[in-house]
């Protein structure tokens, strides 16, 4: 495992700006607006060849009316737990606040190494305003602009020289579980209902996931990381910047996902939007299963189950082989199917089918039902190989290609279904000239 460094302070110091230096991406949203990081972001960093994760917390509010500033104190303090350095940031144009004093007598008491971080240091005469940060009793200051970069080597050279040697590991390649769907459907709390511990924050107002969260999950011999999504809403109820942002860090994390678990709003149903999100699922190619969630507000019938699948699937034909699960974060039912059957999803992605025995499947599928000829010419499909893709796909060599009509193509592919286990996971089908 590579070491952890977390960014810590009260809001609107630059937080986020250094973690998007330090990643050389713009993972964390940056935004004049107090609060905006509220969950911790991961990243990972490299300097001087150690590579190195980094945590972007929400700003450190001491106390307040305001719903999110005890959740964001949590995360402060369980990204404090997972570091093995904290870089503290404070603001010269500020100066001195409460908040610092009180973040930093938290800090003091921590064993663990603390780099005092004076940001928007920016000109020489700055340099003299920061010595007032001594007196917070926190040791050696690194004076730095996290929007120019100046003084971020020192610091980092620093960093990476705190840090325990540990026994160089390769860093594992865990498949990616996105929880996604609209907001308010319980995404936040069924993380962390799998996970056992309250690692993001979860609140009854819509849209507070803003950032994409990675969780480790690494229990009854499974191992993969769980990744927490912002709801994506429709296009026209977007008004802020950051839900835009919001919005195309889920799609990111669609795209860099193995298997997405697409959480339905039991009390709702399922609707257009769900629809929305499984076809973007579906046009990356990623492994998906459906959550019927907060199944435990539903008053039951004998066919409840029954009659909710059967509307699911209609909605999301043609591609109806995937798994429906009816789920309650809060009681916890069905929880360890979801991962049980996410797994199995992932497994079916992953498979390859041996050359031979495709062709010879294949070939039986076809001389049952061939292709219907095309101004008298006769399709005849010669060979057939599965592609080195990470989603399943297959090429057929054939003499007229052009004349092979989606409608067949849907029959090869619910043949292959009913021959090959690809429950959960959309397959493409090419032809080729022979």
């Amino acid at each position: 495992m590579s070491n952890i460094v977390a960014i810590v302070g009260r809001p609107n110091v630059g937080k986020s700006t250094l973690f998007n230096r330090l990643t050389e991406t713009r993972d964390a949203i940056v935004d004049k607006t107090s609060g905006v990081t509220r969950d911790r972001h991961y990243g990972k960093s490299i300097w001087n060849g150690i590579e190195f994760s980094v945590i972007d917390t929400g700003g450190y509010v001491k106390s307040g009316i305001d719903i999110y500033e005890e959740e964001i104190r949590k995360q402060v303090h369980l990204a404090i737990d997972e570091a093995d350095a904290i870089l503290f940031m404070v603001d010269v144009e500020v100066s001195i606040t409460d908040l610092d004093e009180a973040i930093a007598e938290m800090l003091r008491k921590i064993k663990k190494k603390v780099f005092l971080v004076v940001n928007k240091v920016d000109y020489y005469e700055r340099q003299y305003n920061a010595n007032v940060f001594y007196s917070l009793g926190l040791g050696e200051l690194y004076m730095i602009s996290s929007i120019n970069g100046s003084g971020t080597g020192d610091l980092l050279d620093d960093v990476v020289s705190s840090f325990k040697k540990k026994s160089s590991q390769e860093e594992l390649q865990l498949p990616r579980f996105a929880i996604i769907g609209r907001p308010n459907v319980g995404k936040s709390s069924l993380i962390n209902t799998l996970i056992g511990e309250e690692r993001n924050i979860v609140t009854p107002i819509s849209g507070t996931t803003r950032d994409s969260i990675y969780s480790r999950y690494n229990k009854y011999n499974h191992d993969f990381y769980l990744v927490d999504t912002a709801g994506l809403r429709k296009k026209q109820k977007v008004t802020e910047d950051i839900e835009f942002y919001s919005i195309m860090r889920s799609i990111k994390a669609i795209e860099n996902s193995d298997v997405c678990l697409l959480l339905v709003d039991a009390t709702r149903g399922i609707e257009a939007q769900d629809v929305n999100i499984f076809n973007l699922v579906k046009r990356n190619n990623k492994g998906i299963l459906i959550l019927v969630n907060k199944w435990d507000l539903i008053d039951k019938k004998t066919d409840s189950v029954k009659k909710f699948t059967e509307k699911v699937k209609e909605k999301i034909s043609p591609f109806k082989d995937v798994p429906v699960i009816f789920t309650s974060a809060i009681t916890k039912q069905r929880i360890h199917k979801v991962i049980e059957i996410a797994v199995n999803v992932h497994e079916n992605r992953k498979q390859r089918i041996p050359t031979s025995k495709l062709n010879k499947t294949v070939s039986g599928i076809v001389e049952n039902y061939p292709p219907p000829s095309v101004k008298g010419k006769f399709v005849k499909i010669k060979y057939v190989t599965q592609l080195p893709t990470t989603a399943p796909s297959f090429a057929l060599f054939c003499n007229f290609p052009q004349y092979v009509k989606e409608p067949y193509k849907r029959y090869l592919e619910n043949k292959l279904r009913e021959n090959f286990n690809f429950t959960g996971v959309p397959i493409q089908i090419f032809f080729r000239k022979k």
